[in-house]
């Protein structure tokens, strides 16, 4: 019987992945000071036990003030890089799974309390908040208390060096693969964005004015990270608005990442704008992935609310995309690959001390670490 197209082997770059099952980073709120700990530990370690070929650390801030909220994860300094290397040893004495990072700076979208808290942005004024910045002195929403500051040139730079220093302390402690987040309302797309960068410099206006800094800050991360290992990047592919960024626009950005060196395109949507309508359902989020997928020829990855085994099988074996990213399927069921694997007959790797947990009519399908 052929091997299920969900289960088959792809490289990106030099990395080989032993399936197109990868965990999209997801937010956990729950560092202290930038610094991962006993939480991150559990997390991850449980991750990178699902069978998944690749897990994706959370959005990690390369500055304190490219923060969502004051508990995001950083990697900003020896300090937060020790916590990280600290948990990545551990996670890795018993998961040989690869590890990848998101270096992201939230821009006009820090400053918050966490979701479980309400989420509401702070005052910079307020014990757990500060100034944000962003392309633009334009806030999140309208009436909302303090204005994000726009960038000058010089604090560009800093932000641009700050991506490109977090790419450096990643390559110390082994990341495999850097994603850059140029999705989902924070800084890189309020860049891309009509609706967030009304500037009238070279970094506003035309796409490619609007392009110009997400396009600086990858070569800069490009250039400090080890030449032999991929480098990502997430775009929200349209802004689900009106006067926001589209399908056609993201179509040029992902083609002038791909001429850069962008070795995988994460697809996904929206966020950038409190007026976004929607039309959440299952795989909504894919028809853009197949449409970059046509665009460009380096791997594309499909996220949204793929729940199922032959959903998943369908999207990678009709070419929609070539790997596809779980976030809260996989929060609720952590052992979906070895499920998708005997749903679909092929093989995935679990730990040994987990191999008898199988009936014996699937025990063939598991492979020990």
């Amino acid at each position: 019987m052929a091997t299920a197209r969900l289960f088959e082997p792809i490289e990106i770059r030099s990395l080989r992945l032993t399936n197109r099952i990868v965990i999209a980073p997801m937010c956990q709120y729950s560092a202290e000071d930038g610094c991962m700990n006993d939480w991150h530990l559990m997390h991850l370690g449980k991750l990178s036990l699902s069978g998944a070929a690749l897990v994706t650390i959370e959005a990690t801030a390369v500055l304190p003030e490219g923060r969502i909220t004051y508990a995001d994860l950083g990697l900003w300094n020896d300090q937060t890089l020790a916590a990280m290397a600290l948990t990545l040893e551990s996670v890795r004495r018993w998961s040989d799974t690869p590890i990848a990072i998101q270096l992201s700076h939230a821009g006009r979208k820090a400053s918050s309390e966490v979701p479980w808290k309400g989420g509401a942005r702070f005052q910079p004024t307020d014990a757990f908040g500060w100034a944000t910045v962003a392309p633009s002195a334009v806030p999140y929403r309208d009436g909302e208390g303090a204005v994000p500051e726009a960038l000058d040139r010089e604090a560009l730079k800093r932000i641009r060096d700050a991506f490109a220093d977090a790419a450096r302390r990643a390559a110390r402690i082994g990341i495999d693969l850097v994603q850059i987040h140029v999705a989902h309302g924070y800084l890189l797309h309020q860049f891309l964005s009509p609706l967030t960068n009304r500037r009238e410099d070279d970094y506003g206006g035309s796409l490619e004015n609007r392009m110009r800094f997400p396009l600086e800050v990858f070569d800069a991360v490009r250039a400090a990270f080890p030449p032999d290992k991929p480098i990502s990047v997430r775009l929200s592919a349209t802004d689900w608005t009106a006067g926001g960024l589209e399908l056609d626009q993201t179509l040029a950005v992902a083609q002038a990442l791909e001429k850069r060196g962008c070795d995988a395109l994460h697809i996904s949507t929206g966020g950038l704008h409190p007026d976004q309508r929607v039309p959440v359902g299952p795989g909504y989020q894919v028809p853009f992935a197949r449409a970059v997928k046509q665009t460009v020829r380096i791997p594309v990855v499909a996220v949204g609310l793929i729940t199922g085994y032959d959903q998943a099988e369908a999207i990678v074996g009709t070419g929609d995309a070539d790997m596809i990213a779980l976030a809260r399927t996989i929060l609720f069921d952590p052992n979906w690959p070895w499920h998708a694997a005997a749903q679909l007959g092929a093989r995935v790797r679990v730990p040994k001390q987990y191999l008898r947990s199988q009936p014996s009519r699937y025990r063939d399908l598991f492979e020990s670490e």
